[in-house]
């Protein structure tokens, strides 16, 4: 009997690549999301990111260059811009590698949030990796492509010694596989996400211009230390005359400290000063219930103010306001307007601020004496929190579709 001939066996993505690699053929890929005109193009090529960049080493810098910082957050940005307070001695600067606007540096955590950008001609430690694209080709779609999550998994996987701190070196990087399409759509892609960094920028300056509104506003319709009349007063209030001085202890009736461990603050790096959840000590019990205000006595949230409405439990070293005998909103807002300043004049030399008991009761405070001024205050305040909400929501809403559309624009490559 003549034996059947099998088909030809399929190999996996990695043995693929592995084959194609030994033929000295490219592999190919698709986006899940092609721009129209880029529908019926070719494919996508995988090339080695030595054959993309190269490696510059140019220590030859000319005078007054500035010293550039390389960051997550900014990329590559002159010291000065940033609050970067690191000392260089001018022997040292000798050494240092020249970086032109279009540059590219791989910086010692680039596993941790991609390879960084230069926008600015300077100079940079000469323990940054520098890369200079070649060839055809934009600058900017590769800045967006080494900042996805998917490029990050890559370098996180596949080189080895990271996870202890190692540079990535431009062997290692050389090995790596970049998606590559034709410069035209390379282009393309680059100016339809640029343009959303433009949006989501001008709506970050929107949120940031509309909280520095409120404390500018805060510090005019609150009086100032030692005084008792805000400098600024809505018409209806301008002949309301003075504030009139009280304690904490006199417009809040009690206050209580939290109950639970407070080694427990801290969760997946997250301070926490009160749950919602049901008492792990006492099952279906609550410690607190009702109308607070939660103050942080210490650690990285000292002095953080929260108004809560339920059942919950806090933990040690958090103070619950309750019982009070004006306005819960605007005593938290003249918390805020006053606290951190209550705080700083109690710390002690060389000690880290926290807060105790008295500091919250006998805080010295000027409080309006017509009450529709004080719920005027608060409305007011509490309006424009509302828009910073709004507003910020928008924000975060335009940065989770541009992390989704780069999923979509950019092929899933080998990670094996």
């Amino acid at each position: 009997m003549k034996k059947k001939s099998r088909p030809p066996k399929k190999l996996g993505v990695s043995a693929s690549l592995r084959e194609s690699k030994n033929k000295d053929i490219k592999p190919t890929l698709v986006p899940k999301l092609r721009f129209p005109e880029f529908r019926e193009a070719d494919a996508w090529t995988l090339q080695s990111g030595d054959s993309l960049f190269d490696l510059i080493n140019d220590r030859n810098p000319e005078p007054g260059l500035p010293v550039l910082a390389i960051t997550q957050e900014h990329g590559a940005i002159p010291r000065h811009m940033i609050d970067y307070h690191v000392s260089v001695t001018e022997k040292s600067i000798e050494s240092y590698k020249v970086v032109s606007e279009g540059d590219f540096i791989i910086s010692l955590r680039s596993f941790q949030g991609g390879i960084e950008f230069s926008r600015y001609h300077g100079i940079c430690s000469p323990a940054y990796v520098i890369l200079r694209r070649s060839g055809q080709g934009s600058d900017e779609y590769f800045r967006h492509y080494f900042k996805t999550d998917r490029f990050i998994r890559i370098l996180t996987k596949n080189l080895e010694g990271l996870r202890d701190g190692k540079m990535i070196s431009y062997a290692q990087f050389s090995e790596l596989q970049l998606p590559t399409p034709k410069p035209a759509e390379q282009q393309k892609i680059a100016s339809c996400l640029s343009s959303l960094d433009e949006l989501i920028e001008l709506q970050g300056r929107k949120v940031d211009a509309l909280k520095t509104h409120k404390k500018g506003l805060m510090q005019q319709l609150f009086p100032r230390e030692g005084e008792t009349q805000p400098r600024l007063r809505f018409p209806e209030f301008q002949n309301a005359g003075e504030w009139e001085p009280k304690l904490l202890g006199d417009v809040v009736k009690s206050f209580k400290t939290g109950k639970l461990d407070a080694n427990a603050m801290v969760e997946n790096g997250q301070y926490r000063f009160y749950t919602c959840a049901r008492n792990y000590y006492q099952i279906d019990r609550y410690a607190f219930e009702g109308e607070a205000l939660l103050v942080a006595g210490n650690g990285a949230y000292l002095g953080y103010i929260h108004h809560y409405i339920g059942k919950f439990n806090a933990y040690q070293r958090t103070y619950v306001l309750q019982e009070f005998e004006a306005n819960v909103v605007f005593l938290r807002y003249l918390l805020d307007r006053y606290l951190p300043a209550r705080i700083q004049l109690e710390k002690k030399d060389g000690n880290t601020p926290y807060i105790v008991l008295s500091t919250l009761t006998e805080m010295p405070l000027v409080i309006p004496r017509d009450k529709d001024e004080l719920e005027r205050i608060a409305s007011c305040l509490s309006s424009l929190d509302a828009l910073i909400t709004a507003e910020t929501q928008k924000f975060e809403a335009l940065k989770t579709h541009k992390r989704g559309l780069m999923q979509q624009l950019f092929p899933t490559s080998v990670e094996a």
